[in-house]
């Protein structure tokens, strides 16, 4: 599957270094993927609030989903419930893999 970070970032300062561009990283490996493609929120965030325990402390949980509201409403519910927000990942078919790590 292919990855690109979503990002709300332009500015590109390597070229203003002269360096040449370092590869972006890409996402952290994932230890459970909850599908919620086709599912409006608040769907995705209650999944992720039901799944969330059920992997190790540190671990990641990649939220699939193609909602515009569950771009913005899972890194809200990740900071109302001190999750990490990882990052989000535009998926080739359309949505976004919102990776969250598991704090508590």
């Amino acid at each position: 599957m292919a990855w690109r970070r979503r990002s709300d970032t332009t500015s590109d300062t390597t070229e203003e270094s002269g360096r040449a561009p370092e590869p972006e990283p890409g996402p952290p490996a994932v230890a459970l993927t909850i599908d919620a493609l086709g599912r409006k929120c608040p769907i995705p965030i209650i999944m992720l609030a039901d799944q969330i325990g059920s992997v190790p402390l540190n671990a990641v949980v990649a939220v699939l989903a193609d909602d515009p509201a569950a771009f913005t409403d899972v890194p809200a519910w990740c900071r109302l419930k001190s999750h990490h927000h990882v990052g989000s990942y535009v998926l080739p078919q359309g949505g976004w893999a919102i990776h969250v790590r598991r704090n508590y």
